[in-house]
């Protein structure tokens, strides 16, 4: 069985390291991104997972050329996406260091594109995004642009639709939890555990190293954390200690250098 994997997540905008509640709300100013990338490098963090929150064509030379610099300066794995739409663009994010490409909005317009792209990069290069609000308590929806746009798809029968299309594993992001630290969305964790092959990262909503535990024991694959790392004293070391002493299978918290 694979381990249990802890991912700290970054959002850029214009190249800075920020982070949102919902979102859309309270913006927040986290840091250098290479700078904070190395700290959590020699915490020895499993993955990094960098999204370009709005994405354009400067953002992406500015994106690039972190990556780049990344690439160079830390030894773990990183995801990287935001504004991903053709095979040019997967082709320039991998060049630059990144292990894997997210993809979002795209692949929700043209599922298409996803399979290309699997078939192209290789499936295990190939993460699909996938952001979602709940409209009821049971009953929830995808949204795509940086939760700006609904489309009607169901996010568990979207995510094994993905799947179908030969993505690696899916990011599956609750917009209302979202910078909340109030807990993951346990009940969707579920959900798409049963039907999914595929690895599964989930967030949003991570406040506490419960939290964290919680989403794991529901059946995730990995656990995306930004705001708790970022602004409260729990650090991966500290988290990854906490996850073992409760008998869950993760790493050893030796640095990733190592």
């Amino acid at each position: 069985m694979l381990k249990k994997r802890l991912i700290p997540k970054f959002l850029l905008r214009d190249g800075r390291l920020v982070k949102y509640v919902r979102f859309f709300e309270n913006e927040r100013a986290a840091g250098n991104p290479v700078t904070t990338a190395k700290v959590y490098n020699d915490y020895g963090v499993d993955e990094l997972i960098v999204l370009d929150i709005v994405p354009s064509e400067a953002s992406r030379s500015r994106v690039v050329e972190i990556i780049e610099r990344m690439s160079e300066e830390i030894f773990m794995p990183f995801t990287v996406g935001g504004g991903v739409k053709t095979l040019e663009d997967v082709n320039m994010l991998l060049r630059a260091g990144a292990d894997k490409v997210s993809v979002n909005s795209e692949a929700v317009r043209r599922p298409e594109f996803l399979r290309e792209a699997a078939r192209t990069f290789g499936d295990q290069c190939m993460t699909v995004s996938i952001d979602y609000k709940r409209i009821s308590p049971h009953h929830a929806t995808v949204f795509i642009d940086g939760g700006r746009e609904h489309v009607a798809l169901d996010p568990i029968e979207w995510a094994r639709r993905c799947e179908d299309l030969h993505c690696g594993e899916v990011l599956l992001g609750s917009i209302d939890r979202d910078g909340t630290m109030s807990g993951y969305d346990l009940d969707m964790i579920h959900q798409a555990s049963r039907v999914l092959s595929v690895p599964l990262i989930v967030s949003g909503g991570c406040g506490s190293l419960q939290h964290a535990i919680d989403a794991l024991e529901a059946g995730a694959s990995a656990v995306a954390i930004s705001s708790m790392f970022l602004f409260t004293d729990h650090s991966p070391i500290k988290l990854r200690s906490h996850l073992a002493s409760r008998g869950l299978d993760v790493r050893s918290s030796s640095s990733s250098r190592n």
